[in-house]
Order: C-alpha cells, then structure tokens, then sequence
C-alpha cells in the first residue's frame, strides 16, 4: 500500500466493507449453485465413449503443447549469438526479472481485497449447507492459481523474448532476412503453446477432478485470480513501457542522436518496457482471455441449460474445441514453416508480413475445417441432428474473425497502407500537427470499419441461432430466446480459437523491437577484430549494412501485427463479457421471468448506468496516460540530467537501473489509483440498482470497444509512419523524421497503455461484477437501507481514487505551483 494513501480513509473503506458483509443474512447462492453435471455417461461416438474420456485426451493434448513449447524455448537457448549481444540481452533480462518480482509483491497486495470478498461471500453469506471454511480456502487456491496463471505465463514470455532478442540480432549478421524472421516467430510459438497448454491443463483439471458440485466457485475463484493478474501487469506494464518509450525516443529529438544510442541511459528501460508492456501484458492478458471466455460460456450453459444430457454434450464439445484448434495451430506452424524456408531461406529480400499472414490465414482455414468434422463426431446426434453445423457454423465466425480482423487492422498500420502514407505526407509540410490529426483520422475511422466487421460477424450468428438452437435453453412461462447469448459466446470464444498462433503473431513484434536494440546497444561494429572473429568461431562473414535493415524492416511487420491482435483481444472481451453479462441478468430475473421490464431505457436506472460506463471509460484512459505523462517527464528530466555525449560508448548500468526504477514507481502508482477506483466503483454501483449496474456492466464493454479500437489503430498508424521514415525514405534526424517521433511518442500510450489495459479492465469488472451483484440484491432483501448509504460510502472512496489519479499524479513543476 503507497505510504501517500491517507490510514483513514483505508480503514473506513475496510470498516465499510466488512459491515456490509457481515450485516447480511445468507444470500441466494449462484456462484455455489453452478453444478457440473457429470461426465462418465458414454454420450459420444454412438454411446461408447464419455465426456470424461475426451477430456482426458484433451490433457495429453495440452501435455504435448507444453512439452512443444518448452521444445521451442531450448531450442532458441541454444542458438549462437555473439558475447557483446548476449551480454545486453541478459542485462535486459534482469531488470525485467526485478521490474516482475515488484510486480508480483504488489499484485498480491492487490489480490488481497478480492480474497476478502471471496472469503466473505462464501464464507458467510452462502447458503449452502456443503459450504464449508475448507471450501472456501480451496476457492481462495484458484483465484491465486489464476494469478500465478497469468502471472507465470508472463515471465515465461520475457526468458523467451529475452533469449530471442539476441539471437535475431546475431543471425541478422550473416545477411539473409529469413532468420531474422523465423526466430522471433519461433519464440512467440513457445509462449502461444506453453499459454494456451497450462490455461487447458488447469480449466480440464476442475472439470475432471474437482466435484460437479464445487467445481462452478472454483471456476469463478479461478477466473477472477487470473484476470486480476492480468489487469495489474496489462495495465502497470502499458505504464512502464510507455514512459521508458517516451523518454527514449524524446532524447533522438533533443540531441540528435540515433535510435538505441548506447550512450542513452533510456533504452535499456524501453528494452525492459518492450517486454513489460508488448510481452508480459499480452502474455498475461491472452491467458485471462482465454480462461475468461471458457468461464463465461461453462457459467451460461449451466444457467441457461437444465438438461443433464446437453449440459454435457455442450461443455465437452466446446473443450473439444479447443483442443482441436491447439493441434490446427502447431500443424499450421509446421506447414507454414516448410513453405516459407522453400521460399525464402536462400532469399536476399522478403516482405516480413506476407508469412505472417499466410500463417493467420492457413491456421484460420485449417480450424475451420476441423470444427465441422469433430463438430459432426461428437455432437452429431445432438437436438434435431443438425445443431452440430449450426453450432460449428458460428464457431467460425469467431474463427474467420481472427484472420479478418487483423487484415482490416493492417488497413489502417501496415507500414504499406494508405492511412500510414498519409500520415508521413502530412507530416512533410504540416509536422507534428498534421501528424497528429493524420493519426486521429485513421483511428476513428478503423473503429467504424472495425464495429462494421463485428457487427456483421455476430449478426450471421445470430442469424444462424435462429434456426432451432432455441431447444437447447428452454425457458418455462417466457417468451425470451436465450440462444443470441450463446452464439455471442461462442463468437468471442472463435475470436481466440487459434489462440497459440494469435499469441504467437503478437509475441513477434517485442521480439524485433528488442532485437533492433540489442544489435545497436552491443556495439558489435566496433569490437575490436570482430569480423575475423566471427568468421572464426560461426564461419561467416558479418554484413553490417544488409542486419540494420534487415531488423528495421521487420520491426515494422512486428509493429502492424502487434497492431493486430489488440482487436482481437479487445474483441474477444466484449463479445465474451456480454456473454458474462448475461448470466448475470439471468440470475437477477430468475431464469428471464421476472423483472424484464427494467431490462428497458424506460427504466431510468438502467439508462443511468448505460451513461456511466462511457464516464468510466474516458476516466481509464486519461488516468492511465496521466502516469505515463508524469512518469516520461520524470524520466526525461533524469536523462538530460545524466546523459553523456561524450568520451563514453555506453550509458553507465546504475543510469539505466534509475530509468527503470522511474518507469516502475510511476506504474505501480498509477496501478494502485486506477485498480482501488475500479474495484470500489463496481461496488459502488452494484449497490445503487442491479439493473443500473446490468446497464453500466454494457456501457463499458461498448464503449470500450470502441475506445480501444480508436486509440490502438491511431497509435499504429503513428508507429509505421515513423517506421516509413526511418527505412523506406532514410530520413532520420531530419524535420520529418522528429514530426513522425512527436507523433509517435502520442500514439505511444495510445496504443499500449490504454487501449490493450481496457481488455482486461473490462472483464474483471464483469467478473467481480457477478459477486458483487448478488451481494448488493440480498443486501437489499435483508438491509433495505443499508444499500443506499453503501453505494454513497463507496463510491467516496471510488471518487478519491479517481481524483488521485490525476491530482496526485500531476507533473509538479514552475507551471502548477
């Protein structure tokens, strides 16, 4: 807890809570009344064969893509690199490890306010007789599985990279663009397998070992855990990143220096921002995702299903999906592999984003193809006979949607676009300025574009729902068709489908940023004798000219198709949380029978809170880019400060450490007021009206939709046009190229602060919106009017996190004294 934060307002917030708590009388259980059904039936293949079996394939699956992944790791370990590289990269590596630790002391400070709620809600309120301290302390176990979750996949993901880095640097060296393309692939292949593998090896585990009738808490428990974990390093590491980034990039501007001067004590902190922001928050975030959307169709299927028999069929046919897709993406990585070293191992030049979008396209197409197969094995006998093509018909639009959604991002990024040229020739004559609205163009209209394609994508789903998925979930004595939901679920579900190469695409970019860095921080052009070095110890001989190309151009392809699978994550949030959403409302209405009408803008507090979600919105996003502005201005003040031009190569490593205690400081405060807003403003809300907070819970999903598009294709486009200036045109240290720079350093926490942080915001709000809910209905069942003075109590507190998130976040200096 920052030492800042006033002892009185934390023990009356506390003191709140607990009394809220303690003064119910026992709730309605839902969370403790989600019941597995069981899996040993024989229901599949004729009737030889149970769910429980299936599903216990699908952990020798995950084993397997697990053992692949840590393939791929040893692999990258052991690949040559040169000592002066290899020296910069573990440099890297260590303050990434450190910037982790810290992390990771403050999100179980963090965890701590979840786990008080969870131990008070199971622990006292539930009414269920098999409720038990025991219970809940396993319940606690998940949620801290879900943090470690997330958590270990992100540190798994930095060792990667930072084994990657270097590797791409050095095999730039021997003048073929092939490996400078293929390791950085490789490495994101062994994050997307090892997280895809532990997120199924863990969800599986509840489903086959934990009792049918505790399983549903831990889901939930385990959801929350990683989701949290996820949000506090998406959103501390969109901090962190950016301001190293800002404060970097801002010195080639002010001393006319070139990009990752050794001589800048700021670009070993970007180097660990790279990875704290485009490594560790996607890594983490990609694993909630992941996790979360199962969470939410499992949570759906068994509030809206009543039949035994579907409930099974249905659970085990979605797991089967996923397990086929994590064998679609390793066997299209192989494929793709074998067609791209035919085409380009022995190549002078290649366009580095043509394999990659063969790549998204061929594992899309294979997916495709395998769901309606398995689809027709497994399910075939399911309603009327043929729900299993209408099932695995909307399935694949959230499939196709992985592949379109990227190309309809590069539209707006790729450093070939239209939208990115215009911004470098309004940067010729009109600089920064022009620059800048340039990027605000193509960001709103990309959101346009981008809503069109979803929309069209969940519309044919819906359409396809029409057609009888209605048996699936009756609902007695209502009119009310619950199959839209389910089909909206399975879309977010699709959207993430091909989860390991999604990940992998997106892995790709902090690798060739790093390994551009790595290449110049090493010096390795002025070590004494290195050329007959090299061609000594690795027999070849070193082609400066041809490895800086090289890795510029690829930074570029990593740019666009970091760029594209932002969407795709904040897509998958959305569409998944609507699915959340509406488990929730199925609990408020007791099955969609009661209270429909307030599901209305004729009823005023379901209206209120649709507008203040779009409130909460606009606040995240300027809260988390007023960290990095205070923390970029801090950090730039430190490197004109100590910045040395001449008589040295390198910047000192006790320089670099302090750039990166700066970036770490003004995260983790940001972090702390941004986190305690949400967590008592969801608090806050769920106890003003459940129809305000079912209205609230909706706002932010659609307006943040939109808001990240916006903000992460504008900073995209802003990227590649400075990327444009620096390897097509050769314009570096020139009007045009600082233009590009301003530009860039705005789309900076655009595009990996605020935009990628709103993904997990989003959910975590829903989920910890599904405990808090219930609370605040039996709440006011048993404590009428304590439920209004505790929507004011915490929405104080909520308020003071808000104002300290900018007021005490404000840059102290001549102009605000």
């Amino acid at each position: 807890m920052p030492s800042s934060m006033p002892r009185r307002v934390w023990i009356l917030a506390c003191a709140a809570l607990l009394a809220a708590f303690f003064g119910a009388d026992a709730a309605f259980a839902s969370e403790a009344s989600l019941k597995l059904p069981s899996f040993s039936t024989p229901l599949f293949f004729g009737g030889s064969t149970s769910g429980a079996s299936i599903l216990i394939w699908g952990l020798a699956v995950s084993a397997l893509g697990l053992v692949f992944g840590i393939v791929q790791y040893t692999q990258l370990r052991n690949l040559p690199v040169h000592k002066s590289m290899l020296e910069i990269s573990e440099l890297i590596y260590a303050t990434c490890q450190q910037y982790l630790i810290t992390q990771g002391r403050f999100i179980i400070q963090l965890w701590v306010f979840i786990g008080a709620v969870i131990v008070l809600y199971f622990g006292f309120l539930v009414d269920d007789p098999d409720m038990n301290f025991g219970r809940v302390g396993i319940i606690l176990l998940f949620s801290l599985v879900g943090v470690a979750g997330s958590y270990g996949v992100a540190w798994f993901g930095i060792r990667v990279n930072t084994f990657a880095n270097s590797r791409t640097a050095f095999a730039s060296l021997r003048g073929k663009p092939y490996p400078t393309y293929s390791i950085p692939l490789q490495a994101g292949m062994s994050i997307g397998m090892v997280l895809i593998s532990v997120e199924l090896l863990i969800m599986l585990g509840i489903l086959l070992f934990v009792p049918g009738s505790f399983a549903g808490p831990c889901f939930i428990g385990f959801a929350i855990g990683e989701s949290l974990g996820a949000a506090a390093l998406r959103i501390a590491g969109g901090i962190f990143t950016k301001i190293a980034d800002i404060g970097s990039d801002l010195m080639k501007i002010v001393f006319k220096i070139k990009e990752d001067d050794a001589r800048n004590p700021g670009v070993i902190a970007d180097c660990t921002g790279d990875n704290a922001g485009d490594s560790v928050g996607p890594s983490a975030d990609g694993f909630e995702t992941y996790g979360v959307t199962g969470v939410a169709l499992i949570t759906f299927i068994l509030l809206a299903s009543h039949d035994p028999t579907t409930q099974v069929q249905l659970l085990v046919w979605i797991f089967a999906m996923r397990i086929m897709m994590v064998i679609a993406s390793l066997g299209a990585y192989l494929i793709n592999g074998v067609i791209q070293r035919g085409r380009y191992a022995d190549a002078d030049h290649m366009n580095y984003e043509h394999p990659l979008t063969f790549l998204v396209w061929l594992t899309s197409i294979i997916s495709v193809v395998l769901t309606f197969i398995v689809s027709h094995l497994l399910i075939a006998d399911l309603g009327d006979g043929t729900l299993w093509w209408k099932l695995s018909a909307i399935i694949t639009c959230g499939t196709l949607a992985g592949a379109i959604i990227p190309e309809v991002v590069k539209v707006f990024t790729s450093v070939n676009s239209r939208h990115v040229r215009e911004v470098v020739t309004s940067s010729r004559e009109g600089g920064p300025s022009l620059n800048i609205i340039s990027g605000l163009v193509a960001g709103d209209f990309s959101a346009y574009w981008m809503g069109v394609v979803i929309v069209v994508l969940m519309g044919i789903a819906y359409g396809v729902s029409q057609q009888g998925l209605s048996v699936l979930f009756p609902i007695a004595g209502s009119s009310i068709d619950a199959s839209p939901i389910f089909a909206f679920g399975l879309v977010a579900f699709g959207f993430l489908g091909m989860g390991p190469v999604t990940i992998a695409v997106d892995s790709y970019g902090p690798v060739t940023d790093n390994a551009q860095s790595v290449y110049e921080l090493s010096l390795i052009e002025n070590v004494p004798n290195v050329k007959s070095e090299l061609k000594s110890s690795f027999g070849f001989e070193p082609a400066f000219d041809k490895a800086k190309a090289f890795l510029e151009e690829n930074d570029g392809a990593g740019n666009t198709f970091k760029a594209t699978a932002k969407p795709v994550l904040i897509g998958t949030a959305v569409v998944g949380a609507t699915t959340m959403v509406f488990s929730i409302i199925f609990l408020l209405t007791n099955g969609m029978t009661t209270d429909l009408d307030k599901l209305s803008l004729m009823h005023a507090p379901f209206l209120l809170g649709l507008v203040t979600g779009g409130a909460v919105i606009f606040w995240f996003s300027g809260a988390s880019m007023q960290a990095v502005s205070t923390g970029a201005y801090r950090a730039v003040e430190f490197i004109k400060q100590n910045i040395r031009l001449e008589g040295v190569e390198k910047a000192s490593v006790e320089d670099s450490k302090r750039v990166v205690e700066i970036c770490t400081i003004y995260a983790q405060r940001g972090m702390f007021n941004i986190f305690l807003a949400i967590f008592f403003g969801t608090l806050a809300f769920a106890c003003i009206e459940p129809f305000f907070f079912i209205g609230y819970l909706f706002s932010i999903a659609i307006f943040g939709l939109y808001q990240a598009i916006f903000m992460a294709n504008a900073g995209g486009a802003w990227d590649n046009a400075k990327k444009v200036v620096e390897t097509e045109l050769r314009a570096k240290s020139t009007p045009l190229h600082d233009a590009t720079v301003v530009g860039d350093t705005v789309g900076d926490p655009f595009k990996d602060t605020s935009s990628v942080a709103l993904n997990p915001v989003i959910k975590f709000t829903t989920l910890f919106g599904l405990l808090a809910v219930e609370l605040a209905v039996e709440l006011s069942k048993s404590h009428p009017g304590l439920t209004a003075a505790l929507a004011a109590g915490f929405y104080a507190v909520s308020a003071y996190f808000v104002y300290r998130s900018f007021y005490n976040m404000r840059i102290e200096g001549a102009a605000t004294k």
